[in-house]
């Protein structure tokens, strides 16, 4: 009698991984789960793109705003006809498209910081307050935002920039609009369990007032899901601005915005394609690493999935 096919040894499974389950954790055959490997591809992709916009004076090799018409709609350098100045190809004002690219990326995450501190700021105090103190607070406050998220955003953005023009400051305040009323509902959600736990009984039978439950016992509590939040939203901004910034809502120009960029390609696509596709690339590659990355921050921080 032939002898059992022995299961796969778990030594064995490991190295069978592929390419993939290193840059993100997945089930395993045999039925063996693997521990949360650190997405470093996602991590590595996310800290060029910081390193971009903090270091941007530096690391641009021309000014982003200057234009040489001279050498307008040159191809990027591995291409035919591409010129070694020029890595990435210019504009149709002759303007470097690896410059404007760089000091993009500064410009998306100062909008990114901007909006997730306003909006996450705002949507993590109504949460609470909703969540914790309950009643007509909760239903005013929950009405408030089931309205926001029946408002159309990007109207609204439209809206903001007719009347008080174009600049970080309207987009700023656009995007805060748009976000905060998810991370209200989301931070409702956790409060309105916490709120049940022992430790917050305990606190109200010393005497503890609503404030200091809301701020020492709630808050603290609630941070890692806001973390979670906050990373996950990065790529929801990121678009937000390049799609104001695509229908002029946005940034005004010459400051280059990766969504400006695309909006000044996107008549070109048929003989300068890579105007438009090379910041379109920029942007798919910077929301897909941070959804990764919040996907995993987001098991590495609940203590159910830290365990499997």
């Amino acid at each position: 009698m032939a002898l059992a096919e022995r299961p796969p040894s778990t030594d064995a499974v490991e190295r069978r991984l592929s390419l993939w389950r290193l840059v993100w954790p997945a089930r395993v055959p045999g039925g063996f789960r693997r521990t949360a490997r650190v997405p470093w591809i996602p991590i590595a992709i996310i800290s060029v793109i910081v390193v971009m916009a903090l270091f941007a004076p530096l690391l641009a090799p021309y000014s982003p705003i200057d234009q040489t018409l001279r050498d307008k709609l040159l191809p990027p350098a591995w291409m035919a006809g591409g010129s070694d100045k020029y890595f990435l190809g210019t504009d149709a004002f002759g303007r470097d498209i690896l410059s404007r690219l760089i000091y993009g990326a500064r410009v998306s995450m100062m909008v990114a910081l901007l909006a997730l501190t306003a909006g996450g700021g705002i949507g993590l105090l109504v949460g609470i307050v909703s969540g914790y103190v309950g009643g007509a607070v909760d239903s005013v406050l929950m009405r408030l935002v089931d309205a926001a998220f029946t408002f159309p955003a990007i109207l609204f953005a439209l809206l903001l920039a007719v009347t008080m023009g174009q600049g970080l400051g309207t987009l700023v305040i656009a995007i805060s609009l748009l976000l905060w009323a998810s991370f209200a509902r989301v931070i409702r959600g956790e409060v309105l369990s916490l709120r049940q736990r022992d430790f917050v009984a305990l606190a109200r039978v010393r005497g503890c007032s609503a404030v200091r439950i809301m701020l020492t016992h709630i808050l603290p509590n609630v941070l890692n899901t806001f973390m979670v939040l906050v990373t996950l939203n990065i790529g929801v901004v990121i678009i937000a601005e390049a799609t104001l910034s695509f229908l002029g809502a946005g940034i005004p120009p010459p400051t280059p915005t990766w969504g400006l960029m695309i909006s000044e390609g996107r008549g070109r696509i048929a003989d300068a394609w890579w105007v438009a596709l090379i910041p379109g690339i920029a942007i798919t590659l910077m929301v897909l690493s941070v959804n990764l990355f919040g996907d995993w921050l987001r098991d590495r921080l609940d203590p159910r999935l830290r365990q499997l």
